[in-house]
């Protein structure tokens, strides 16, 4: 690969730096939780590998949250962070606190939780993990200024909320003296609805940075599926059922990836993960998973060059006709 693009990004307008390519710690939840359905058991040494491949990639910042596996994502990132020797002050930790069927007044009830579970970690980032709850934006934003000044986190975001909601709860943390960090959507090649309901948007506006989830598609921008269709077998099955969907239409996507990729001795997946910290110049982050180390080191990687606006223009071309 070219060079080395590990120049860490600031969250929003927040004090938090953290490198383009964090780690989403999802599939620490197996078969637990309200994501159940979608991911295999790992056992925490597995869990152990995959963070210390991440971190020796240069990735410092993991994300995770309440609902996977109703903590068990949180204490086995932990540990595993504990095992590699990473110290509080060189890493970030994201959590998430779920709003379904709750008010506000729950976010100070359950931080304990997320602190024992995450501990020795300090809460760099805390989210609404769904614009779901019964309580407004304006409510719960009050009740995550009050732990930003309480000291038990450092920074609030917002996750899947859309351009309206997003502007709501940045106005109700201003008026607190603080900044909405983030709002984590779903945004990839195959998916970029943000880009025209006015979400990203509203990100420019507001300084808000957009934290990228799901930005290989549940695996199929790595290619792995169009190569050995029969791969499709080993995956839980609401994720095999998305896969075999999308499999004949993005063929096009993953053939400019791999022709791209060749350039750089990189993967279609890196290629997919360049362009999109790279498309919208410094807004996008983001934070894919990984079940295997190998996954993780990947994703680092993908840090490690950068296209060219050629590259980048053409694969824009090419998604867009997709019209994902």
């Amino acid at each position: 690969m070219r060079g080395t693009q590990l120049t860490k990004r600031t969250l929003g307008r927040t004090d938090l730096q953290v490198t383009p390519i964090g780690l989403g710690v999802m599939q620490f939840s197996g078969s637990a939780g309200f994501f159940r359905f979608m991911f295999d058991d790992i056992e925490q040494s597995q869990m152990d590998e995959i963070v210390r491949a991440a971190l020796e990639g240069g990735i410092n910042w993991f994300d995770t949250a309440e609902a996977y596996g109703g903590g068990r994502s949180e204490r086995g990132l932990s540990r595993a962070l504990q095992h590699a020797g990473a110290a509080d002050q060189d890493v970030r930790v994201a959590t998430k606190w779920m709003p379904v069927l709750r008010t506000a007044s729950s976010i100070p009830r359950t931080i304990g939780k997320r602190l024992e579970n995450l501990s020795p970690y300090t809460i760099d980032l805390y989210y609404v993990h769904q614009p779901w709850g019964f309580s407004p934006p304006e409510s719960e934003m009050d009740a995550m200024a009050d732990l930003v000044q309480a000291g038990k986190v450092r920074t609030v975001g917002v996750s899947n909320f859309n351009a309206e909601q997003m502007r709501r709860a940045a106005v109700a943390l201003e008026k607190r003296g603080l900044k909405l960090a983030a709002n984590q959507m779903q945004y990839s090649l195959v998916h970029r609805h943000i880009e025209t309901n006015g979400v990203l948007e509203a990100a420019r506006d507001l300084g808000v940075t957009i934290v990228a989830w799901g930005p290989l598609a549940s695996g199929l921008l790595t290619g792995k599926f169009h190569r050995d269709p029969e791969a499709l077998k080993n995956t839980p099955f609401v994720r095999r059922r998305r896969l075999r969907s999308r499999l004949q239409a993005s063929l096009p996507l993953i053939e400019a990836l791999e022709r791209i990729g060749k350039r750089y001795d990189a993967s279609p997946a890196q290629v997919a993960l360049n362009w999109l910290i790279h498309f919208q110049g410094d807004v996008v982050v983001a934070i894919p998973g990984a079940s295997k180390a190998q996954h993780a080191r990947e994703a680092a990687g993908a840090m490690k060059f950068k296209l060219t606006q050629d590259e980048l223009a053409d694969l824009d071309h090419i998604s867009g006709q997709l019209g994902g």
